[in-house]
């Protein structure tokens, strides 16, 4: 009777087949297969993180390690900016899966980066939000960054140049506007983020902006737009008419007309 004797086929047992699909490497297999068919839109937060961590332990069952650390980190950008102290608490995390995470996070980065380096700035907030948002979103803490463009509005460098908490007494005009030669920018765009997610800008956000267009047209450089960004929304200083108010109120000063 067929059913009591394990089916064969080319020396490979029904038994041997559920064992293979059963095992890491069957599993990771077919994590794979998924991936090569569609990308990761079909995939959730702990799996793309599992396929990270199997490249650290090719031979071990990562999927525990990778659903704790969305249960800890919420979710696969919380694991991507985790501090690798933090990762290391998860047991079956190591030093070995903390480079794979960290060096993907690096090219990832860098990929961005290079998709807007040397292409032209439609002047559109949104394009800017939607660059940088994800690299920004989670930061615990405030960053200034710096886009530098030529003469024909092609970023050429993105700079982080201050960290922490932002005020007029934090942010250096004259190191902006250093980098700016440095770069031989022609035009700014500004952008920072408010980690607690309101991206509507503080009485000392205006302020530094002010300041900012001002330096900007002294030396001659264009202040394009100062970005705030928040939670899934942003603040943009161009769009909201106050980068032309700042610079109609230099020229105003400029012509001793400001009172």
């Amino acid at each position: 009777m067929r059913g009591n004797f394990p089916l064969k086929i080319r020396g490979v047992t029904r038994k041997s087949l559920n064992m293979e699909a059963k095992s890491p490497e069957g599993h990771r297999k077919r994590l794979r297969e998924r991936f090569n068919q569609s990308g990761l839109a079909a995939f959730l937060d702990y799996e793309i993180v599992e396929l990270l961590l199997t490249l650290g332990t090719p031979r071990k069952d990562c999927k525990s390690q990778a659903k704790e650390a969305i249960k800890k980190f919420k979710t696969l950008r919380g694991v991507l900016e985790a501090p690798p102290e933090e990762l290391q608490k998860i047991k079956g995390i190591g030093p070995a899966h903390i480079f794979v995470i960290k060096f993907m996070q690096e090219i990832a980065r860098e990929f961005l980066k290079e998709q807007v380096l040397d292409k032209p700035y439609c002047r559109s907030s949104r394009e800017v939000f939607d660059y940088l948002y994800h690299s920004m979103r989670d930061l615990k803490k405030e960053v200034f960054k710096v886009m530098f463009l030529d003469s024909q509005n092609r970023v050429v460098e993105i700079e982080d140049l201050f960290e922490g908490t932002l005020n007029a007494s934090a942010i250096y005009p004259r190191e902006i506007i250093q980098s700016a030669v440095k770069h031989n920018a022609a035009a700014l765009i500004f952008v920072h983020n408010h980690p607690a997610g309101n991206p509507q800008p503080s009485d000392n956000d205006k302020q530094i902006t002010q300041d900012l267009v001002f330096a900007g047209n002294i030396m001659q450089i264009k202040v394009l737009d100062h970005i705030i960004i928040g939670e899934n929304r942003y603040f943009s200083f161009a769009d909201a008419g106050l980068i032309e108010e700042y610079n109609s109120d230099f020229l105003s000063l400029k012509e001793g007309k400001l009172h």
